[in-house]
């Protein structure tokens, strides 16, 4: 692949705007001098460049983990808060990378992005079954009656039929760990309303059987390895 459309493809802006910086030598790759030919060519497995003396490994697709704050909105265009996508670097949110599911503005924890379509769908499709595995503090103390009408299931207003989670478990007195298969709006809020009690905070820690590494502070994002994308394929 020509080095223009290396950088195109990886978010580093316009055809136009990737031949400007690749003519100024803000370009290198594999750790040789600044590459001043748009038209090179070079073969993407593996492949690592600069730009800017920053470097940046080829991937055909985008696939990333994010450890959203509160305050933040899975959208590019935010009503009232600042967007997730500000908390990636430019090329990335350049690129068409997706949130994987959205997280409300107060909901913290492990959010997905990618800019492959199928992957997006396969992890947002209520027929995949995707369990989603939560941490919410509640306002009042946890029974074993409002565990048990969460599981059996709870009618939300607007629904058809009860929803049930697959799991609730307390983990403290105001501490609960739930997981769902669904992902309505405000489902998990709703759900422990619905129960007879309310939710004060929410943490996202678990999807499939992929977890928010503890590693992985605060705002902060990496790539999806292999292991990770296998994670998320287990229930």
């Amino acid at each position: 692949m020509d080095l223009e459309s290396i950088l195109f493809t990886q978010g580093f802006g316009s055809r136009r705007q990737c031949r400007a910086m690749i003519a100024a030598g803000r370009v290198s790759v594999g750790g040789a001098a600044a590459c001043t030919d748009a038209h090179a060519d070079f073969a993407t497995d593996a492949l690592l460049f600069e730009v800017d003396g920053e470097p940046w490994h080829y991937r055909e697709r985008a696939y990333l983990m994010l450890n959203k704050p509160a305050g933040y909105e899975c959208s590019r265009e935010p009503q009232h808060h600042l967007s997730v996508f500000g908390l990636l670097p430019a090329p990335l949110a350049a690129r068409g990378v997706q949130c994987v599911g959205r997280l409300d503005e107060d909901t913290t924890g492990l959010l997905l992005l990618s800019d492959d379509g199928q992957f997006v769908h396969a992890y947002t499709s209520p027929k995949r079954k995707v369990p989603k595995t939560y941490v919410a503090t509640t306002r009042h103390p946890l029974d074993e009656a409002q565990l048990a009408t969460l599981r059996d299931g709870v009618l939300l207003h607007g629904e058809s039929k009860p929803i049930a989670a697959a799991s609730a478990i307390a983990r403290g007195e105001r501490l609960l760990e739930l997981t769902v298969n669904e992902g309505k709006y405000h489902q998990v809020k709703r759900m422990i309303a619905a129960a007879g009690n309310r939710c004060e905070a929410l943490h996202r820690e678990r999807i499939g059987a992929l977890a928010l590494p503890a590693t992985l502070t605060v705002g902060a994002w990496r790539w999806l390895d292999e292991a990770d994308l296998g994670a998320l394929a287990e229930r």
